[in-house]
């Protein structure tokens, strides 16, 4: 479990690392018209944060409570992703993810095991829910890498 908030609290630092001397250009390339541009994942990325942080104090404050997802296409197509700050949304991110940082901390592993419902019945402990969160931003840092990699062989070719 050490491993696993660790490598959360590190998720800022992260995605800070894997855009480091991007230019415009390059947040903005989407390697495909259905595909997100890294500006776009970095919104998202926070989005997801906002919604998910409160799923998981939820787990550890309520018995069994109720968890609700947010439809991430949806947002990403109707809230205007490429208009909003990247930056606000970067730090949004680094205030939520510190923001869990004392509860973590103190965990007991009893708390690690206390359990969400989702609507469709599915049940997460709150160890498995923080574990997603970790994977999200792995997984969205091999998109961005992609992504990258996309936008240089579309530089070379042109």
């Amino acid at each position: 479990m050490k491993e696993l908030i660790h490598e959360y609290a590190l998720g800022y630092e992260m995605l800070r690392k894997a855009i480091e001397g991007l230019n415009e250009d390059e947040f903005h390339y989407k390697p495909a018209p259905d595909k997100w541009s890294i500006h776009q994942i970095l919104i998202h990325v926070t989005d997801a944060e906002i919604s998910a942080t409160p799923r998981l104090k939820k787990v550890l404050a309520e018995e069994e409570p109720i968890l609700i997802s947010f439809d991430q296409n949806a947002w990403a197509n109707n809230l205007e992703y490429d208009l909003l700050d990247r930056e606000q949304y970067l730090l949004l991110f680094k205030f939520l993810r510190s923001s869990m940082q004392t509860i973590l901390e103190n965990l007991t592993s009893e708390q690690s095991e206390r359990v969400g419902v989702y609507i469709d019945q599915e049940r997460f402990t709150f160890k498995q829910l923080l574990e997603f969160r970790v994977e999200h931003v792995r997984n969205h840092l091999a998109q961005i890498e992609r992504v990258k990699k996309a936008y240089q062989e579309n530089q070379v070719s042109n």
